[in-house]
């Protein structure tokens, strides 16, 4: 076989194909909880934190007293801005109870479904063990 007819292969394996739908469709899910931490969840906790954005948090390392971070990166002074990872623990924290509220759904859903396809029972293998017994007697 060649080098491309492996690689074909290789691409039409279920797993394959599986790992790349789960990228697609992940990526599409992350664009969706994005949206929703940033429109809906995010101005609500501005709201409760009394409009305060983490972003604009900072501090310089040079001593010097600045108004805004674009003024302090403007003038070059070091600076931590500890606002942004406040913010990401905050996104963080959000998105993952987001992301566990919707899997939590979808387990609920699943076992729902699950029941109701259960098969019916059928003998036991000591009832058909009888039978053909009761078969080969006659």
């Amino acid at each position: 076989m060649g080098f491309f007819s492996d690689f074909k292969a290789s691409l039409m394996k279920g797993d394959v194909l599986s790992l790349a739908t789960a990228v697609v469709i992940g990526a599409a899910f992350g664009k969706i909880v994005g949206s929703a931490v940033d429109d809906v969840i995010m101005p609500i906790v501005g709201l409760i934190t009394g409009g305060v954005d983490f972003t604009t948090k900072f501090i310089t390392l040079d001593g010097n007293s600045y108004e805004t971070l674009a003024k302090a990166k403007e003038a070059g002074a070091a600076v931590i801005t500890y606002g942004n990872l406040v913010q990401a623990i905050i996104n963080f924290i959000i998105i993952s109870l987001f992301i566990f509220v919707i899997l939590r759904a979808a387990e609920k859903a699943k076992k729902k479904e699950e029941a109701a396809v259960a098969a019916p029972a059928g003998p036991t293998q000591e009832e058909l063990l009888t039978q053909i017994r009761d078969l080969l007697k006659k």
